[in-house]
């Protein structure tokens, strides 16, 4: 009696862990982002700030963020957009506060942002700048990218969020083993806010197997999004996301439909992994075109985030197919139904986000 009331508290446990996915999971892979472009000049330091009119009409209670893409609204409105901007955004030459003053404001209507342009004059050209920054605190998951130019092309990246509101940044290039660094994180942190990955690949492992089918399989995947990822980053092949992302919802239903259906004969899994791997491929790509790629180690920021995301799947997969092989071997039933209750939250879930993107 003790035994099964412990299967039935493990079956409860799972089944509960995929309805919280479930209510969490409407927020896919989206993040509040902000951009801020910095471009040293001789005698000053021009600061080109990129962020939502979500997030800049926050702190203007009568006014919608889509009244800010409005040419008069926007023009009534620059002075108090400028000062919270300002207000938020402090700037340092070798150790010596710059004040700021704007330039220019306009609207990107086909991303729904503002873009506002500041100056910040000195005296010469510093060694380093310091830039500290929370643009909009009100939302502890903002990140703010901020890109160091030397000319057209972009010399250094850096990223504000969470307690880390404050860089130095020394006015030359960025060493290969820093942006390796820095996207080796990105990659892995992309997939572990990306519930709609994570899905997919829990999709791919709900049917169970040996471990070396089970890592041929999430191979097949990798190698396909690999492709895809360096085709559109590169340029070559760039497909909307208003394609993209409801494919990759698609996706998602499909691996938890054919869990739901059960194990057949021949085991396709890794034929539609790779298939699906290319679409996801793409998927990852607007999270590095978002980002300004470093140009001058395009190659190396490529490779280590396409390596982040590898590390990322492989934690799902230690995670999960051990608990999944090992329940359903002490408890088949128990197993056979915690599988069911995990693809049909696959599939509900899928469905949701298909929905969502079509219409949105």
């Amino acid at each position: 009696m003790f035994r099964q009331n412990s299967r039935r508290r493990g079956i409860s446990w799972l089944i509960g862990a995929a309805v919280t996915l479930l209510a969490h999971a409407a927020r896919a892979h989206s993040e509040p982002t902000s951009f801020i472009d910095l471009h040293p000049a001789a005698e000053q330091l021009e600061a080109v700030v990129t962020a939502s009119t979500s997030d800049l009409a926050h702190d203007l209670p009568e006014v919608e963020p889509g009244m800010l893409l409005q040419p008069e609204i926007l023009w009534q409105q620059r002075a108090t957009l400028a000062g919270n901007v300002l207000a938020r955004l402090r700037i340092a030459a070798d150790g010596v506060p710059l004040t700021g003053q704007l330039l220019k404001i306009e609207p990107v209507p086909d991303r729904q942002d503002l873009r506002l342009k500041f100056q910040f004059p000195w005296s010469r050209l510093p060694s380093e700048t310091s830039i500290q920054a929370r643009l909009f605190p009100y939302d502890s998951r903002h990140k703010t990218f901020v890109n160091l130019y030397q000319g057209d092309h972009l010399a250094r990246q850096e990223i504000l969020e969470g307690n880390q509101i404050a860089i130095t940044m020394p006015l030359a290039s960025q060493s290969i083993g820093a942006v390796v660094r820095q996207f080796l994180y990105e990659g892995v942190h992309h997939i572990f806010i990306g519930p709609d990955h994570i899905l997919f690949i829990v999709g791919l492992l709900l049917l169970g197997g040996t471990l070396r089918r089970l890592l041929t399989i999430i191979t097949a995947f990798t190698v396909a999004h690999s492709i895809t990822l360096g085709l559109a980053t590169f340029g070559i092949v760039n497909p909307s996301p208003r394609l993209i992302e409801p494919l990759i919802a698609l996706s998602i239903v499909f691996v938890g439909v054919h869990a739901l259906l059960g194990r057949k004969s021949t085991d396709t899994r890794v034929l539609f992994a790779f298939g699906f791997g290319l679409v996801h491929g793409f998927g990852f790509a607007s999270v590095l075109q978002e980002m300004a790629l470093p140009r001058a180690a395009l190659g190396w920021s490529l490779a280590a985030f396409n390596g982040g995301v590898e590390i990322g799947q492989m934690c799902i997969v230690a995670c999960v197919a051990p608990l999944l092989t090992l329940l359903c071997r002490r408890d088949p039933v128990a197993g056979a139904r915690t599988v069911f209750a995990l693809a049909l939250a696959v599939v509900t879930v899928g469905s949701f986000w298909f929905f969502q993107r079509t219409i949105g």
